[in-house]
C-alpha cells in the first residue's frame, strides 16, 4: 500500500509550503492521519494528526506555524506550513492508521534556507 506524499521543495525562511498526501481508496476506516519528519542524523518525529473527528495535535515546534487539515472522504491529509525556518529542514512522512494497521509514505524532502 503506498501513501502519495507531494508538495515538498526548497523555500527561503519565512517562505510557506503546503505538502499533501492521498491514501488510497482500499483503507477504509482511517482514524488518524499525519505527518512526521526526520532531520539528517536525527530520529524521526511527530509533526501533526488529526482524527477523523478533526482534532489535531501538534508538536510544539510548529505551533502556530503549521496547520494541518484533512479531507475524510478523499482520504486525503494536508499540512499547510508557514514561516518555515531552517529548523524545519527534514524529510516529510505522512502516516495514517485504522484500527488494525498503520502505513507510511515514501517522504518529501522539505528544505529551508536562511
Amino acid at each position: 500500500v503506498q501513501l502519495q506524499a507531494l508538495g515538498g521543495g526548497s523555500v527561503q525562511a519565512g517562505g510557506s509550503l503546503r505538502l499533501s498526501c492521498a491514501a488510497p481508496e482500499s483503507i477504509r476506516s482511517i482514524s488518524v492521519m499525519g505527518w512526521y519528519r526526520q532531520a539528517a542524523g536525527k530520529q524521526r518525529e511527530l509533526v501533526a494528526t488529526i482524527t477523523s473527528n478533526g482534532f489535531t495535535n501538534y508538536a510544539d515546534s510548529v505551533k502556530g506555524r503549521f496547520m494541518i487539515a484533512r479531507a475524510v472522504a478523499k482520504n486525503t491529509v494536508y499540512l499547510q506550513m508557514n514561516s518555515l525556518t531552517p529548523e524545519d529542514t527534514a524529510v516529510y512522512y505522512c502516516h495514517t492508521r485504522t484500527s488494525v494497521d498503520a502505513y507510511w509514505g515514501q517522504g518529501t524532502q522539505v528544505t529551508v534556507s536562511s
